[in-house]
């Protein structure tokens, strides 16, 4: 079920928050639970039982790491909890990937599982693994109620597609929170917002990219369209998505971390980083690069250390060698920042032109089929391939498209939101209202057109 839809936004979610509101502290996070697995179930009923194994499994893990008194025990179930998590991973999302490597290799024939991949398991299975860790480093005490772990782990406003949220920021929310009037109208507001990038910027920009694809009469303009569409799309599909699951987790009285922070403003690629799926960047951080020495090493070693979170990033987005080579590139840029600090010496127009093209490229990448696809793709963009600069229909679309680019140049940095910053308090306390209203009816309008309405981030 996606959160740009009509059943989530008209019957699902007025159902669950009434129920919610309505029963006693004590049985919200039971209602919580079974909102979230029937969200789940909603797109594929036969995964809810890995989502309780997995629940089962992470919990009884928690418990053990927390009583066992000896550190060989302590040891046994938190590499009991990471191998589970790594092969449930490796079995539903990369099991096909190695093997149709493998027998590329070795010449032999091998079956493909052709496993369906379950929604949102990149998610819950870190979610999972960051609460063991964070137990056993003694971050976190362990929960002793299935029900809420349970419902920690599928809660539905993040279960699909983020933030990943770790066990100990929400953990005392988890036993025990209020929603106040200012969580509601702050969490409705920032739900809107989400809405409205996702359907009236992101699928429209979605749309752009699909032509592109199906396009007979491609040119250098249009490779261009496509590439900064689909950057444009995927940061307001993505970050859109996050302020929706930021925005309800505030109704039911969560606090989310942020996600996104005006990436495409950054001055290098170290920066766009931080600023990029930051609970995905910060979970590597602590649970992979740190572990592994981080820089606190010998060149090589950190130089080793740099690739494999890069590797282990790319193929986390999908289990595919363009993802691989996506990753490996933002290892490369960054080793090269670190390695030359004059160039941060540069301009800061001309560091952040630089990292605008340098994200642009590797989206493209990031989006292809595979690497053929991805080559031809850069290589119309620079011109190769025979492609003219320009075409009739390459001009028709950037016509029809204009204002939508407009709109997401614009969208992609705080303007917006200073402005209404700036606005005075009486006019602002009258205007917002309406404006969230219009924003829900135009949203409504579109997808009851049945409008183009994609998530991009289902894949991970």
């Amino acid at each position: 079920m996606l959160f740009s839809s009509i059943p989530f936004l008209y019957y699902f979610l007025p159902a669950v928050l009434a129920a919610y509101f309505l029963v006693p502290r004590q049985a919200k996070n039971a209602v919580l639970l079974l909102a979230s697995l029937f969200f789940y179930g909603w797109g594929e009923p036969k995964y809810v039982l890995l989502m309780v194994f997995t629940i089962g499994v992470f919990y009884g893990c928690g418990l053990a790491v927390g009583w066992a008194k000896k550190g060989a025990a302590r040891r046994f179930w938190l590499i009991l909890a990471v191998v589970t998590g790594v092969a449930l991973l490796g079995v539903f999302k990369y099991a096909d990937f190695f093997i149709a490597n493998i027998a590329a290799v070795t010449g032999l024939s091998l079956p493909l599982l052709h496993l369906a991949l379950p929604i949102g398991i990149s998610f819950y299975t870190f979610q999972c693994i960051s609460y063991v860790v964070d137990v056993y480093r003694g971050n976190a005490a362990p929960q002793r109620n299935p029900i809420n772990f349970g419902a920690y782990v599928a809660l539905f406003p993040q279960l699909i597609a983020g933030p990943i949220v770790r066990y100990a920021d929400i953990a005392r929310e988890l036993d025990s929170r209020v929603t106040t009037w200012e969580d509601a109208s702050c969490g409705v507001r920032r739900f809107l917002v989400g809405l409205g990038k996702k359907i009236l910027l992101a699928n429209q920009l979605g749309q752009l990219t699909a032509v592109f694809r199906a396009s007979g009469e491609k040119s250098v303009l249009f490779c261009w369209m496509y590439a900064i569409a689909f950057t444009l799309q995927i940061y307001f599909d993505f970050s859109g998505y996050s302020d929706m699951a930021i925005g309800l987790g505030r109704i039911f009285g969560f606090h989310f971390i942020e996600n996104f922070n005006y990436p495409y403003l950054s001055k290098s690629v170290t920066e766009f980083w931080r600023r990029w799926h930051m609970s995905l960047g910060s979970w590597f951080r602590d649970y992979v690069y740190i572990p592994l020495g981080g820089n606190r090493v010998s060149k090589p070693r950190w130089i080793f250390n740099i690739l494999v979170v890069w590797m282990l990033t790319g193929l986390w987005h999908g289990a595919s060698w363009n993802f691989v080579i996506w990753g490996l590139l933002f290892a490369a840029l960054l080793l090269v920042e670190k390695s030359i600090p004059a160039i941060q010496k540069c301009p800061v127009w001309l560091r952040r032109c630089y990292v605008l093209l340098a994200v642009t490229v590797s989206f493209v990448i990031f989006n292809a089929e595979g690497l053929a696809q991805a080559g031809g793709d850069l290589a119309g963009m620079i011109g190769l391939g025979g492609l003219p600069l320009v075409t009739r229909e390459s001009l028709y679309y950037l016509r029809s498209y204009a204002v939508v680019f407009l709109l997401g140049f614009l969208g992609a940095t705080p303007l917006v939101k200073t402005l209404a910053q700036r606005l005075p308090q009486r006019a602002a306390a009258a205007l917002q209202p309406l404006v969230m209203i219009g924003l829900l009816l135009v949203c409504t309008a579109y997808l009851v057109d049945g409008s183009f309405n994609p998530f991009l981030y289902f894949r991970f």
